[in-house]
């Protein structure tokens, strides 16, 4: 509990992280009891110092939820956005503080207690404008904080293609790996084309019992700064109908080869002192998804093993990541058997990704698939899960394999 809050609480001051815990209080515990379980009868709502009752008040408790809500998000991740709407709205209790006690209170003391209640929010307000360069500090780049060599697996299309580019505009050299080596000298070319970076190609079978011992025995002159353990697939379709050796290789790849490579590559990162592990997931291993059931169960466990070594090393200055998308516009639905749905771009989901990198251990990239996830998880019973998962599922499934 105490590196957890230690965890938690660091990069802010603590007044920030007071104003932190206030909002997250306001956000799931306060303004829920206010709006769900208070009377309309006896409900009020105070905004710019006027009190609202009854039905009015209800409809204004919603406004306020939002706001806190945002707050507590916005100090937890230290968004840009929050300057200047966080001192704005100080500034806005300020001026309510004024307002409430010269009507409510009225004469002399109405205005004594006023200038007293108005002074604490507006020092607040210029505090929170001050803050401007915490929120919108900008962040080293990837190789200033990590190194110069970067190893990105399933590197030859989609999330793993983009990871290379993003890596390649902060500077980070890459190793690319994938089968494909066609693919993947197209893309070295493009990044040594564009940016001032060094490349190698790699091609390798990590389906293979010797793949990731081919491609460590390939990089082993390379520090490698950062690991993106991107490469999976999946398999959609009954599983009494499908091929087993199929589902072997499907395990081999997204389970026991990002450990084996880890494990490989991970100590050195521990011996510079810093480094930077990738593992990408998926949401399907937020529930169990039959039709998808090996897929979903390989991603589960790149979850649990990412966010326990994230815990393991984070103090010894490597950070691990696993991202956790959603449908997104690669070739995965096509490998997989599955009918085209749209879904997010590669682009905007690596993005996610390198935002989180350092600040968490994991990510959902996208909203409508992080309340998706954890609505699934947390609010209702597995058993209703796995039966909904199935009915989404199913129509994404050709009928021949369904």
């Amino acid at each position: 509990m105490r590196d957890w809050l230690r965890v938690l609480f660091e990069g802010r001051p603590w007044w920030m992280n007071a104003l932190m815990v206030f909002c997250g209080y306001m956000a799931f515990v306060y303004v829920p009891w206010d709006f769900f379980l208070k009377p309309v009868a006896v409900d009020e709502e105070v905004w710019f110092g006027i009190r609202f009752y009854g039905a009015a008040a209800k409809v204004l408790a919603i406004p306020h939820w939002a706001i806190y809500a945002a707050g507590a998000y916005g100090f937890r991740k230290m968004r840009p956005w929050m300057w200047p709407w966080a001192s704005v709205y100080a500034a806005q209790v300020a001026l309510g503080m004024l307002v409430w006690n010269g009507i409510y209170v009225g004469g002399f003391i109405g205005l004594v207690l006023g200038f007293v209640s108005f002074l604490p929010f507006l020092g607040l307000a210029w505090a929170l404008w001050e803050a401007r360069p915490t929120f919108e500090a900008e962040r080293p780049t990837l190789r200033e904080r990590y190194g110069e060599w970067a190893l990105v697996t399933g590197a030859s299309s989609g999330i793993g293609a983009e990871f290379a580019r993003a890596f390649a505009r902060e500077g980070v050299s890459c190793v690319l790996s994938a089968r494909r080596e066609e693919r993947l000298r197209e893309l070295a070319a493009e990044l040594e084309k564009r940016h001032p970076v060094a490349t190698r190609v790699v091609a390798a079978d990590l389906a293979a019992a010797d793949g990731v011992d081919r491609l460590a025995a390939a990089i082993a002159d390379l520090d490698v700064a950062i690991l993106v353990n991107n490469a999976g697939f999946g398999h959609a379709g009954r599983f009494d109908r499908a091929d087993p050796r199929r589902l072997r290789e499907m395990v081999q790849v997204n389970c026991a080869a990002p450990v084996l490579l880890t494990s490989k590559i991970l100590p050195r990162m521990l011996e510079r002192g810093r480094g930077a592990v990738i593992i990408t997931g998926s949401v399907a291993g937020r529930q169990p998804l039959p039709l998808h059931g090996v897929y979903s169960a390989t991603k589960a466990f790149d979850l649990l093993f990412g966010e326990a070594l994230s815990v393991e090393v984070r103090d010894r200055g490597v950070d691990v990541l696993v991202l956790e998308p959603g449908s997104t516009e690669t070739e995965f639905q096509q490998v997989a058997g599955e009918i085209g749905h749209p879904g997010e771009s590669a682009a905007e989901v690596v993005d996610v990704a390198l935002d989180a990198l350092g600040r968490q251990p994991s990510v959902v990239s996208g909203w409508w698939n992080w309340l998706r996830a954890n609505a699934a998880s947390r609010l209702a019973p597995r058993s209703l899960v796995a039966y909904a998962a199935r009915d989404v599922i199913a129509r994404q499934t050709p009928g021949e394999l369904a």
